[in-house]
């Protein structure tokens, strides 16, 4: 069984970059098929896809997020990263890194049910 785990920092300060690292465990990373998600949850707010690394590197990013994201994996430590920079308060969730055997239609607004493995979330507070 797969299993995903998320580090990184609760508190950003804002205008900072936000940074956050998945590992995968039970599979790797460039497993044939699997593409690797972040995935965030504001207050209030449903699930909001924000990219997408594939198992051959390909990397998707929402729209209007672009400017601000990047995507990268290590594939030696199983692991993908996160980085948004010029985090606001806007930027509040909490951030999940989640996979699926299938690119699919990457829309903005998911449901849990779209992905077939999840990590338990990890909270980012952006705050001065």
């Amino acid at each position: 069984q797969v299993q995903l785990q998320e580090s990184g920092p609760g508190l950003v300060k804002p205008s900072q970059t936000l940074s956050l690292t998945c590992t995968i465990s039970a599979d790797s990373i460039t497993t044939n098929g699997y593409y690797w998600n972040w995935i965030r949850q504001p207050p209030g707010k449903d699930l909001e896809w924000i990219g997408t690394i594939g198992y051959s590197g390909s990397v998707f990013y929402r729209p209007s997020l672009m400017s601000r994201t990047s995507i990268s994996r290590d594939t030696s430590k199983n692991q993908f990263t996160l980085q948004l920079s010029s985090v606001t308060p806007e930027d509040t969730a909490m951030y999940y890194c989640a996979g699926r055997k299938r690119l699919g239609i990457l829309t903005p607004v998911v449901r849990r049910n779209d992905y077939e493995y999840w990590g338990q979330g990890t909270q980012v507070t952006v705050s001065s």
